[in-house]
């Protein structure tokens, strides 16, 4: 009768999953409407694993990480193998790590590395959790668990199933290694891989500026913004570019000005971050 139980326990959270509270806070969160999102969510009484993680998403995104762990806990308490939520409860450990005083940011650490691993091997095709545990291989102390021999596990891993993403995984490897030109390599070839992906072009824009090669950044970015003119994150990276530059300041202003005019998804960068770099401009 076991089975029967789980049965009928999976179909109530697929019911809840859907139900029309959850879809309006889910389209609203996807506008970056976090405040709005919530006040859907939270008067809800039934909270079932994928209503919890989502009230964890927009508490994240608000920067309120502590509220968005207890929310977090509780959805991966109810589905411990759900690879999301295990994503974005790692993802709150790591930002109160970063945000905690040293007594409690090398716990929150381990735990955000833990969320990742067990993310990773649960799904190893998402490339949100494996960019996410990556990261901290390459940035984490080794006594945290960190370490560029586990990074190069993960670059291998990564390759295997997405060979231009790994090369883009390889390239941050480099990067850390301080082998610059090997890194500029892999984002030209992950760029080659993918010709559709317009991000690729934005990585290579920005690496190859950051070396001081302003006029092959503007080349490439002028290819990224006629392969996609009204990509959000297009126009953010060009202004970003600009302002790191302290150069065209009347088209960053602009393209900021677009920026904050498109309809901006979770994955864009944050309105505030380009409302900051807007106030650099001189407007």
């Amino acid at each position: 009768m076991r089975w029967m139980v789980l049965a009928i326990f999976a179909c109530s959270v697929a019911v809840a999953a859907t139900a029309p509270e959850w879809d309006q806070a889910h389209d609203l969160y996807q506008r970056t409407e976090y405040q709005r999102s919530l006040a859907v969510l939270l008067p809800l009484q039934q909270r079932d694993a994928a209503t919890l993680q989502l009230i964890g998403q927009n508490y994240f995104m608000l920067a309120e990480y502590k509220k968005a762990t207890e929310f977090l806990e509780k959805a991966v308490a109810l589905e411990p193998n759900h690879p999301q939520s295990l994503l974005w409860l790692g993802r709150a450990f790591g930002r109160r790590a970063e945000t905690s005083g040293p007594f409690t940011a090398p716990g929150y650490a381990h735990k955000a590395r833990q969320m990742f691993e067990r993310s990773v091997a649960l799904d190893p095709s998402n490339k949100d959790a494996t960019g996410d545990l990556l990261d901290f291989y390459l940035t984490a102390p080794g006594f945290l668990g960190g370490g560029l021999h586990k990074a190069q596990e993960l670059v291998a891993r990564i390759a295997q199933s997405d060979p231009a993403e790994g090369h883009y995984a390889q390239a941050q490897l480099d990067d850390r290694r301080k082998e610059y030109t090997a890194a500029e390599e892999h984002l030209r070839r992950a760029a080659e891989l993918a010709p559709r992906q317009v991000g690729r072009l934005l990585d290579l824009a920005n690496y190859v500026s950051k070396r001081g090669r302003i006029k092959e950044s503007d080349a490439l970015f002028e290819q990224a913004m006629r392969m996609a003119p009204d990509n959000p994150k297009v126009l953010f990276e060009r202004a970003d570019a600009y302002i790191k530059e302290r150069r065209n300041l009347e088209e960053a202003r602009a393209l900021l000005e677009r920026y904050l005019h498109s309809p901006l998804t979770p994955s864009d960068p944050p309105r505030e971050r380009a409302e900051a770099l807007l106030k650099k401009t001189g407007s």
